[in-house]
């Protein structure tokens, strides 16, 4: 068994086996991080302990007094283990009753508005709470800082990303299942409103391409709305006329979509896709994302940012915010990415590019 780390300088992966979080230990261990490997399942954390020679301790997420005792062995956590709707509340509990500070990997608009609810408490106890620390949110969140401060009077901001090549993994599909037969809400006059699926459309200049986009339900409805204060928020994603077609479509068996029977069925049929995209469709793929913010008087701005896939940006990006936490870089209470490493922080990520256009 590889030696136990020190707490001050120990970064526990919490669903460090599955395929996001898999990435994420790969990460760190090229940089020399001290890790914990931790999640439910002691049979998958042994072989990964194996192969890293990092240890492990295994801790079902509904036991409080042993999510405390693994918590208390480390400065920082990235939880990987979704859906986040789930499991995010324990985490967030047992980081505070242990002082340990908090970042997931969340994109569920639900966790950011929920977790925003500890800032208090959070700062209480000296910790930072930060979901959202990969591809979801950490791109969009500061390209849409960053918008901000070129229009700081800006009343409208409009966000969207392309490039999931791929696909998605079997944990992001998880969690888009969880999500089916709900709403699809925006941002308006600071409050969410929900409006149909698929009922709004833009055609998108992403730079290298042109692509027809939906607005979706994506977390920087919560996020940038702290980051920017900007109260009116819309949120697309590049997709191709079937899928908005099967959004539309889902408006009519929103009830039968929001059974557990059928959530745990679909599930089942996602467990026997591969884990996630292949090595190749990652180093391969990009993420294009565009932004543009405006007045009711008529003054715009508009920024593109072309960056990694979103798994292999997720990953660099929670090991670098881990890594920023234990040096001391760090804003106390709840925070997103650009509000506390501001609009830049992407910028710190090789091959990452934005322009204004």
């Amino acid at each position: 068994m590889p030696t136990p780390p020190q707490k001050d300088q120990t970064i526990i992966v919490y669903g460090s086996y599955g395929y996001t979080g898999a990435l994420i230990v790969d990460e760190l261990k090229a940089a020399g991080a001290r890790v914990l490997l931790s999640g439910r399942k002691e049979s998958a954390l042994k072989e990964q302990s194996i192969r890293s020679d990092y240890p492990y301790q295994a801790v079902e997420i509904g036991d409080a007094a042993g999510l405390k005792q693994l918590l208390q062995r480390g400065a920082v956590v990235i939880h990987c283990a979704g859906p986040f709707a789930h499991t995010a509340a324990a985490m967030a509990e047992a980081c505070l009753a242990a002082k340990t500070h908090y970042t997931d990997i969340t994109g569920e608009y639900q966790v950011f508005e929920q977790l925003a609810g500890y800032d208090v408490r959070a700062r209480s106890v000296g910790i930072q709470l930060m979901p959202g620390v990969g591809f979801d949110v950490v791109p969009s969140d500061c390209l849409a800082l960053h918008l901000k401060q070129r229009l700081p009077e800006a009343e409208y901001l409009q966000l969207a990303f392309a490039g999931l090549k791929g696909g998605p993994s079997r944990g992001t599909a998880k969690t888009m299942i969880e999500g089916l037969g709900g709403g699809s809400p925006i941002r308006q006059g600071g409050k969410l409103v929900d409006i149909p699926n698929g009922s709004r459309l833009l055609d998108i200049d992403f730079g290298p391409f042109r692509s027809k986009a939906v607005c979706i339900p994506w977390g920087d409805i919560a996020t940038a709305y702290r980051s920017t204060g900007i109260p009116n928020i819309e949120v697309y994603m590049a997709a191709p006329d079937k899928l908005i077609r099967q959004m539309r479509l889902s408006r009519y068996a929103g009830w039968l979509l929001r059974q557990g029977v059928v959530k745990s069925f679909l599930k089942k049929q996602i467990d026997k896709r591969p884990a996630g995209p292949s090595d190749k469709a990652r180093e391969s793929g990009r993420s294009y994302l565009w932004g543009r913010a405006w007045t009711d008087s008529g003054n715009m701005v508009v920024s593109r940012l072309e960056t990694l896939n979103g798994y292999t940006l997720t990953a660099k990006t929670a090991a670098l915010i881990a890594q920023k936490i234990l040096k001391g870089e760090l804003k106390t209470g709840y925070q997103t990415p650009a509000m506390a490493y501001g609009a830049d922080l992407i910028l710190e990520v090789e091959d990452t590019k934005r322009v204004d256009v």
